[in-house]
């Protein structure tokens, strides 16, 4: 098992809330768009994403979840997996919000795919994500998987400088589906990091 030093340790249930919070972050607000529309009567939005960080299985779990504590606060995290080697079809029911995602992820099949990176902003150039990177390749290495894969928005030009830095290169791109979602980006960029 992969020897994680302070900062780093890997998530427990109870960081649910801030681990929906780095989604968040991540995903520029659309996880928080997504869960708005799923929260039902009496829940807010922020209620379904710990629901779902909570939870024992899925790949948004906080089994999938690195995180970095300074002082007694969770400020980054990382949640990451393996892809499948065979995607399966996209299916029909699929919201079509996620499918360019679910494409771009098919793309990379077998690869070690880091689905979340983010610190909190005011935690942010601090080397959390280098930190995190290096982390999920050594995650990767345990399970014997050689690539590793990222999507990123293409107007997250910190983000995907950061990816390049450490070893990814561009892949492939599909346009975003973005529905009610205010967000600044055109695609959804697949970044790999081969051997």
């Amino acid at each position: 098992m992969v020897d994680l030093q302070a900062p780093f340790r890997r998530a427990a249930p109870a960081d649910a809330r801030v681990l929906a919070e780095l989604v968040n972050f991540a995903s520029e607000g659309m996880a928080y768009y997504v869960w708005s529309k799923l929260a039902g009567p009496g829940m807010d939005a922020w209620a379904v994403g710990s629901e779902r960080a909570r939870r024992d299985t899925g790949a948004f779990s906080y089994r999938n979840a690195v995180v970095a504590d300074e002082g007694s606060r969770v400020v980054a995290g990382l949640v990451s997996y393996p892809l499948p080697e065979r995607p399966e079809p996209i299916p029909e029911s699929m919201p079509a919000m996620f499918v360019p995602l679910q494409e771009l992820e098919n793309l990379a099949p077998g690869s070690w795919y880091v689905n979340v990176l983010a610190a909190d902003p005011e935690q942010r150039g601090k080397g959390y994500g280098t930190a995190l990177l290096a982390i999920a390749e050594a995650l990767a290495a345990e399970a014997g998987k050689a690539a590793l894969s990222i999507i990123v928005s293409d107007s997250n030009v910190g983000a995907r400088r950061l990816y390049e830095r450490c070893g990814y290169a561009d892949v492939a791109r599909r346009h975003k589906v973005k529905e009610a979602w205010d967000n600044p980006g055109t695609n959804w960029v697949l970044l790999v990091k081969r051997p």
